[in-house]
Formats: C-alpha cells, sequence, structure tokens
C-alpha cells in the first residue's frame, strides 16, 4: 500500500471540498433534499468533527498505543447535540480547512508510521492503522458524493428542468 498516495489525495481533497463549498448562499447551505437528509451546513459540521475525532484521532492513537480503548464517537447523535444547524457555515468551512490542513502536516510528519499496527475491537476485530487511513480518504469520497448529489438535487429544484439530457445520475 502506497501510504503517500493517500495522504497526498486527502491533501487534494482539501481543494475539493473548499471549491465545492465556497461562495453559497444561506439557501443553498441550508437546504434539503429531504426532512430526515443532512444539509451542507450539517456535512461540514460532520466533516470538522470527524476530522479531529475520528480519523486523526484514532489513526494517532492505533500508531502510538494500539492497546488503549478507541475513544468513543456517535457521528449521528452531534448532529442533533452539537446542533449542527446553528452553527455558522462560513466558520465552520473554514475550521474544517485549518484541520485538514493540521491532519496533512501531522501525516507527513510521521516519521517510520507502524501502519500495521492494530487495535483489537470487540465487534470489528483487528483495525490496523492503515485501515483508519483508507477509511479516511474512502470518507472523503463519500461525502463528496453527498455533495455533488445535493447540488445537483438543488439545481433540479432551483430550475424545474428535466435534468435527464445531462446524462443519468
Amino acid at each position: 500500500m502506497n501510504y503517500s498516495t493517500i495522504i497526498h489525495q486527502l491533501s487534494k481533497n482539501r481543494g475539493v471540498f473548499k471549491e465545492l463549498l465556497t461562495g453559497l448562499t444561506e439557501e443553498e447551505y441550508l437546504w434539503k433534499s429531504d426532512p430526515g437528509k443532512w444539509c451542507l451546513l450539517e456535512i461540514i459540521c460532520h466533516l470538522y468533527d470527524e476530522e479531529r475525532e475520528d480519523f486523526r484521532a484514532r489513526t494517532s492513537l492505533v500508531l502510538e498505543i494500539p492497546t488503549k480503548p478507541l475513544p468513543p464517537i456517535d457521528p449521528a447523535v452531534w448532529v442533533q447535540e452539537r446542533a449542527y444547524i446553528k452553527q455558522d457555515y462560513a466558520d465552520k468551512l473554514e475550521m474544517f480547512m485549518k484541520e485538514r490542513r493540521h491532519s496533512i502536516e501531522w501525516l507527513q510528519s510521521l516519521q517510520s508510521p507502524k501502519w500495521d499496527n492494530a487495535y483489537s475491537h470487540p465487534k470489528f476485530g483487528q483495525m490496523t492503522a492503515k485501515m483508519f487511513l483508507s477509511n479516511w480518504l474512502a470518507h472523503d469520497y463519500l461525502h463528496i458524493r453527498q455533495i455533488l448529489k445535493l447540488k445537483f438535487d438543488y439545481l433540479k429544484r432551483l430550475t424545474d428542468e428535466n435534468l435527464t439530457y445531462a446524462g443519468d445520475w
């Protein structure tokens, strides 16, 4: 596995997120395709929390002390508990950008990381540092897809046009 490729892509995705999420109106970032779905503000808040409390924290812990229990997380509960919908969009986006930059700097500073270190999770079994790193990038891709779908659905609502000429989603 080429870890530097994954780290490089995480760095590139910082720019992807910034381009996709900068310069939006309040209507755009608060719009939901369905009441049970997330808006762009909630996605940004989620990305910010996951960056700090899940992927970077857990990757670091497994690299350094793989026998120590992982800190608990509950992303689904955080949406309400942390009042994502009441956060300032521009502030949260900037906070996420800073955290991602910090993550990349940290990842690039690692000297001979032990990517095969594993935490033995009672439910999921062996969870290696390389598994967390790979899933960090996969998480990016899932949310980039989510953001693009939300933007597509917003365009459909905004224009009230049939968009099948563009191709199948």
